[in-house]
């Protein structure tokens, strides 16, 4: 199966989450908090440098979990505000 590219906006929104895990994840070790997710270091590695810009939801459960982050603060700053739908 191919993927189809991902936009300019999908790319940011990717290297945005990345920042903040990293930022969450602080002076802890990939491999501390990628094992404790249940994910490899190098799938955390991706995420965190926004190579992999669209992971799973579950994957990001488990990271904010980990690094006692809510969704919703993810959610929040990773994701660009909308344009309101004209009426």
């Amino acid at each position: 199966m191919v993927r189809p590219p991902l936009t300019p906006e999908e790319r940011l929104r990717g290297e945005q989450l990345g920042v903040m895990l990293r930022q969450a994840r602080g002076a802890r070790s990939i491999v501390e908090v990628a094992t404790a997710a249940g994910m490899s270091a190098e799938t955390l590695r991706k995420i965190e440098t926004g190579r992999i810009a669209t992971p799973a939801f579950f994957t990001i459960a488990a990271l904010a979990d980990v690094l006692d982050v809510s969704l919703d603060h993810l959610a929040v700053r990773a994701v660009p505000a909308t344009p309101a739908m004209p009426t």
